[in-house]
């Protein structure tokens, strides 16, 4: 009330929304400096000026009270607030999407940018046919496929998600599985030459071994197919690498038996450049999984690739050659 006893204007609705508009555009600024990396690379991004970067930043900082990034010639850091900030922003702009998607109906066109770590061999051959299909289905969705094998850093590295082939110890995190990878031992014609037929798993131990550390290092646990039975067997590497495409092509080289996905090496064993060592004694499948950080509310585009991906993983751990576990 006024002093007259006239009831003051209201906010008109269309400031209301204009106001909400420009926080949720300042917000959106905010997260983009912060998985780009820096003003300059999320000016590039965005497709504007650094400067226009820099003001809303500023803008945003007043708005709030408070300092989110400290900023040198050489270096950009969250502040404490800023991280908060930075969580709690991708939760709000989540919820807003998910309000306009809900408004505007299932056949809105989902936009945006995805952070995916994937695993080094699985990312750059399996898993490229399901990214593909994603993609096409959702032409507005630019995807980061950035190639680690070791655990994602959710929120230096702005990632949304990762998939991850081992077991997940993170309590941290949403863990879905999508599927088993199995394994099996191989090793070059030319080394097995070298030793009598192994018809038990207990005769491999006194064989050189390659080891991939992420998976096994000294020891590996076989069980038989129809009994059963389990065998454990240790041994001393002879090479050791990080990389499955590295095991792959040494074991075609006669350095030692080595254990990996059976999708990268079936062509091999189909060409004879391999041979599967004791079939019906198989170590143990490796789940897949796609993670992520918990979170209030989760944009579209990752509950859409994270459907693209339960729907195409059963297949893409097979391999092209469709090589079955059984």
């Amino acid at each position: 009330m006024t002093k007259s006893g006239a009831k003051s204007s209201p906010v008109p609705l269309a400031a209301l929304a204009a106001a909400s508009t420009d926080r949720i555009e300042l917000m959106q600024t905010f997260v983009r400096i912060v998985e780009a990396g820096s003003l300059s690379a999320a000016a590039a991004q965005l497709d504007t000026t650094q400067p226009t970067i820099s003001r809303r930043l500023q803008q945003l900082e007043r708005s709030l009270g408070v300092r989110l990034l400290q900023r040198s010639t050489h270096a950009m850091k969250l502040t404490e607030d800023g991280e908060r900030c930075f969580e709690r922003a991708k939760e709000l702009l989540a919820g807003w999407e998910s309000f306009e998607t809900d408004l505007r109906g299932a056949g809105m066109q989902v936009e945006g940018s995805l952070r995916v770590v994937v695993p080094h061999a699985f990312g750059q051959k399996q898993l490229i046919g399901p990214l593909a299909e994603f993609m096409r289905r959702h032409p507005r969705i630019s995807v980061e496929w950035l190639l680690h094998d070791r655990a994602a850093d959710f929120i230096t590295h702005g990632i949304d998600c990762a998939i991850e082939v081992g077991e997940v110890s993170d309590p941290s995190v949403v863990a879905i599985k999508l599927a088993e990878v199995p394994r099996m031992m191989v090793a070059a014609p030319a080394l097995l030459s070298q030793y009598p037929a192994p018809t038990h798993p207990r005769e491999l131990a006194e064989m050189p071994w390659l080891a991939i550390p992420a998976f096994y290092r000294r020891e590996i646990t076989l069980t038989h197919v129809a009994t059963g039975e389990s065998c454990e067997v240790a041994f001393r590497p002879r090479m050791i690498t990080d990389s499955l495409y590295a095991l792959r092509n040494a074991a075609i080289e006669g350095l030692g038996i080595g254990l990996g996905s059976a999708w990268i090496m079936s062509e091999d064993l189909a060409q004879g450049r391999l041979q599967q060592l004791l079939p019906e004694w198989q170590p143990a499948p490796l789940p897949v999984s796609l993670i992520y950080p918990y979170a209030r509310f989760y944009p579209a585009r990752l509950r859409h690739f994270i459907d693209t991906m339960r729907e195409a993983m059963p297949s893409a751990v097979l391999g092209a050659t469709g090589w079955d576990a059984d």
